[in-house]
């Protein structure tokens, strides 16, 4: 629990500003790749001293409630977002994934109806799918929108080795969200990171688009690292023994504290 939050301000007392707020949180209730329990992620972050916390369930909204509620009764700011499904039309197996923020309760109430017709109207596998023409003529106004990083369409094509057509999805990506798009970087461990961030950094510099860093918080300590590779097993079918499964994750992926996010992008502050 946040002390400051519940003690007297003293005269003239200044509060030192954020050097970084998670957006990118899987908790319980991505159900398939998130074990972290609300509660205890935003006690970690108000212990931490983060004025503001962000939710992004994979596909879903199902915690926004509890997470609100939670983080207001904390004095930590909530932050709603959705790591969505964006369906790739030239591949349907492989799609690709944005962040959508809600920057206000007509945002929230956009990001529902996108998510409605998703389940109802576009659903592959089991993955309700939101369509890039869905956000156009403003149905999208609301909302901030984070481009996925290595997930994203961006990514997909500079680790095709396309960087001209990286930069032609981000043109139309920044003209779907006017003011409201955001070149996103990661540090997860995951390989072809750097070679992703140079190119993303140099098309954000050209387009004249704001970076921003996050991390993809799966588990909340390192140590639950095997805890969620078991949940992610029972949810893909395989076991933890199988040299086969997929390898999706890395044990990087707990929620680090604002130092060490900091210390992770010295060179990109």
């Amino acid at each position: 629990m946040n002390s400051a939050a519940h003690t007297p301000v003293e005269p003239g007392f200044v509060p030192s500003a954020p050097r970084f707020v998670h957006l990118r949180l899987h908790s319980e209730y991505s159900i398939t790749d998130g074990i972290v329990q609300i509660d205890q992620a935003i006690a970690a972050a108000a212990d931490d001293g983060m004025p503001a916390l962000g939710i992004s369930d994979l596909a879903n909204l199902f915690g926004m409630v509890k997470f609100y509620k939670s983080a207001r009764s904390e004095g930590v700011k909530p932050i709603v977002g959705v790591d969505a499904w964006i369906q790739n039309e030239t591949e349907r197996d492989k799609p690709h994934r944005v962040l959508l923020i809600c920057r206000n309760r007509a945002g929230y109430g956009q990001l529902s109806e996108l998510l409605t017709r998703a389940y109802l109207d576009n659903k592959h596998r089991g993955r309700a799918e939101l369509r890039r023409e869905w956000f156009e003529n403003g149905a999208a106004a609301d909302l901030l929108c984070l481009s996925g990083a290595m997930s994203g369409d961006i990514g997909a094509a500079i680790a095709a080795g396309n960087v001209e057509q990286a930069e032609q999805l981000a043109a139309d990506w920044a003209r779907l969200f006017p003011g409201a798009f955001y070149i996103e970087i990661q540090r997860a461990g995951h390989p072809g990171s750097e070679r992703y961030i140079r190119h993303a950094v140099d098309i954000a510099g050209r387009l004249g688009l704001p970076v921003v860093a996050t991390h993809p918080v799966q588990f909340l300590k390192r140590e639950d690292f095997k805890a969620h590779e078991a949940r992610v097993c029972i949810a893909q079918g395989y076991v933890l023994a199988d040299k086969r499964r997929p390898r999706d994750f890395t044990e990087e992926q707990y929620l680090k504290s604002q130092a060490e996010m900091c210390e992770l992008f010295a060179d990109l502050p």
